[in-house]
């Protein structure tokens, strides 16, 4: 296995060479590792993707929970990992940096947190308090031993407030607070996701998981973003064959869906390396 140091290193470069990357989510060690065999360079945490994977709601895994799930996410196999750590699970700035220093004690070479409280009404952060976070949060990271990627998101778009102006003056803020990468969630127009990357001078991550989002990797490399990211996408993909197929043999009692079902031998294969 590398070290968390050659982990780091190779994710870092990966945001400094030409073109866009797919940072793909993966919910547990199986799916990591098929996306380690089908060539993929990084990999992300899905909070959601977690979540549902343990039968709970979004939000509903609590902080140790989480970082039991990174280092497992992490040691599953040799690609760096990223770790989703929601909104830093907790509202203050030494919460999150708390936060940081155990995603990075759990095995992640870089995280997202995001600037949307975890109050009934899934609020956005007041600006400064905001930026104090990421501020932490870049400072907590800079301990660090090894290149530790942050990754700020602006939540605007995600709590019904398609704010462009604001999401971008936020983003900058965060580049100014130490975040290495700048993510906006929701943004789902040509026009919106090219005005983010003009307005900043740090890679951006895009999120493709959204209904309505509809370009693809080489549009949005051209367009000069860094990193695309696909959420809880994978993990919805593969629950919707399931329930597919349950309600097949509930309402129809036919087992059709098996001819989609991938054959064991390639499953075999794919994990035949770890024991």
């Amino acid at each position: 296995m590398l070290s968390q140091n050659e982990k780091a290193r190779r994710f870092q470069k990966l945001h400094q060479g030409p073109g866009a990357f797919i940072i793909p989510n993966p919910w547990d060690i199986g799916t990591a590792r098929l996306l380690a065999y089908m060539g993929f360079q990084a990999l992300a945490t899905t909070s959601a993707g977690y979540a549902f994977s343990v039968g709970r709601p979004d939000h509903a895994v609590d902080r140790d929970q989480m970082m039991d799930h990174v280092s497992v996410l992490a040691s599953a196999c040799d690609l760096p990992v990223s770790a989703d750590l929601e909104n830093g699970f907790g509202d203050s700035p030494e919460a999150v940096a708390e936060t940081v220093r155990l995603a990075a004690q759990a095995g992640a070479v870089g995280c997202s947190i995001e600037d949307m409280s975890r109050n009934s009404e899934s609020t956005i952060y007041e600006f400064s308090h905001a930026v104090e976070r990421v501020h932490a949060a870049a400072e907590e990271a800079g301990k660090l031993s090894f290149p530790f990627t942050l990754t700020a998101r602006a939540e605007n778009y995600l709590v019904g407030g398609p704010d462009l102006s604001d999401t971008i003056r936020r983003l900058q803020a965060y580049q100014e607070a130490g975040a290495d990468v700048l993510y906006a969630p929701g943004l789902v127009t040509r026009e919106d996701i090219a005005a983010v990357v003009d307005s900043v001078s740090r890679p951006v991550n895009v999120l493709v998981g959204m209904q309505g989002l509809r370009l693809s990797l080489a549009t949005l490399s051209e367009m000069g973003v860094k990193r695309v990211s696909v959420g809880s996408a994978l993990s919805r993909a593969s629950l919707g064959a399931f329930l597919a197929a349950a309600e097949e043999m509930r309402g129809q009692a036919t087992f059709s869906f098996v001819e989609k079902a991938v054959n064991s031998k390639i499953l075999n294969g794919a994990f035949s390396g770890y024991r």
